[in-house]
């Protein structure tokens, strides 16, 4: 007999993975359209031994993660919209003392504030490290419930490889779906494996806290060059993506999340009709999978990046992924899911020469 399986929530997928990778403290608010996350947390982290709380503010429960990272712990936080944007200060902590900790954004519609719609525009505060100073976070794209659960199990593992913050970001129609996931297995966490960890002391005489590491007692030049090996370590061995039909495609579409479910019918469509495309899908964000792009077919004749933005923010890093050198078009749909024979007949204009390339504001 295979494994077990469960219908899930996207949201819900994330919760329970995050619970079964060891995950022992959240701190979060409502907001749509992740509130399910935070009320999967309250019902079951108790029953793990952990804690759960709903904090007074974004802004205060990102200060309680970074508390409980600091110890050792298992962290996860998560929200959307304005709520994430709350949290970016906390990111910076988190990122100038290298504690591990997992963030998750439901991305949704917005210009500034926005709508409570899904949608993807969150990429550019995700993949640009967010809050003030240097920094670069992990960024992970589910496109399935049972990626939801992968992923999420994935990224307490790299947060403490490390030590960084990693990113999910998943978008409200993947979170909000319900599919038949596979979840990964129980293990425990332990806290008190690492030597950079916050620890008591039992003796009298020792201090009730000791800070070891989490410091800057290292000078600046070296401070730097570690946090540009940390970058360069991550970027070098963590592009994640999925290719589609490449090998003999004439257009290659780019997507993440939702839209790149679209776009896989839309493949599958246009080559009924005669027409080859092929995807590539992000997995991971930052890095960008840049290595995707270095062995396309001579046939690629153009990259065509669709999400949900505005402002095509994906499409600016496909365009420095590919070094510029195919013509780059945008699909953007802003608050509405991309439709498959929108794509298609897109993809039709493009080739017949009908649409113009991607412009960068």
């Amino acid at each position: 007999m295979g494994e077990k399986f469960r219908l899930m929530k996207g949201n819900e997928a994330i919760a329970e993975a995050a619970l079964r990778a060891g995950c022992r403290f959240y701190a979060g608010y409502p907001i749509t359209p992740q509130s399910e996350i935070l009320e999967y947390m309250s019902a079951n982290m108790a029953a793990r031994g952990g804690v759960f709380i709903q904090g007074e503010s974004e802004i205060a429960s990102m200060s309680m993660l970074w508390g409980a990272a600091a110890c050792g712990e298992r962290v996860m936080t998560s929200s959307s919209g304005p709520g994430y944007d709350l949290k970016q200060e906390g990111i910076s902590y988190l990122a100038s003392y290298n504690l591990p900790a997992v963030l998750v954004d439901v991305m949704r519609y917005g210009v500034g504030d926005g709508e409570i719609t899904e949608g993807q525009d969150s990429y550019w505060e995700a993949v640009r490290g967010g809050g003030h100073g240097d920094s670069r976070q992990i960024v992970l794209t589910p496109a399935s419930v049972q990626e939801c659960a992968n992923l999420t199990y994935l990224a307490f593992d790299l947060a403490e490889k490390y030590r960084t913050v990693v990113i999910i970001l998943s978008d409200g129609g993947i979170s909000q779906m319900i599919e038949k996931v596979v979840l990964p297995e129980e293990k425990e966490h332990d806290k008190d494996k690492f030597d950079w960890a916050i620890k008591g002391y039992k003796e009298k005489d020792e201090p009730k806290v000791k800070v070891t590491n989490l410091d800057r007692s290292m000078n600046y030049e070296a401070y730097d060059c570690m946090m540009r090996d940390k970058f360069k370590e991550m970027h070098d061995n963590e592009q994640r993506w999925e290719e589609f039909r490449v090998d003999d495609a004439d257009l290659v579409l780019v997507a993440y999340g939702i839209s790149s479910r679209v776009c896989k019918s839309a493949v599958r469509r246009a080559r009924m009709q005669g027409m080859k495309l092929g995807l590539i899908r992000l997995i991971s964000a930052w890095p960008y999978p840049e290595k995707a792009f270095k062995n396309l077919p001579d046939s690629v004749k153009g990259l065509v990046s669709v999400e949900m933005s505005l402002s095509a923010q994906m499409g600016q890093d496909l365009c420095l992924a590919s070094r510029f050198s195919l013509p780059v078009y945008a699909y953007l749909t802003s608050k509405y899911v991309p439709k498959t024979q929108g794509i298609v007949d897109y993809c039709k204009r493009v080739l017949e020469g009908k649409e113009k390339e991607l412009e960068v504001y």
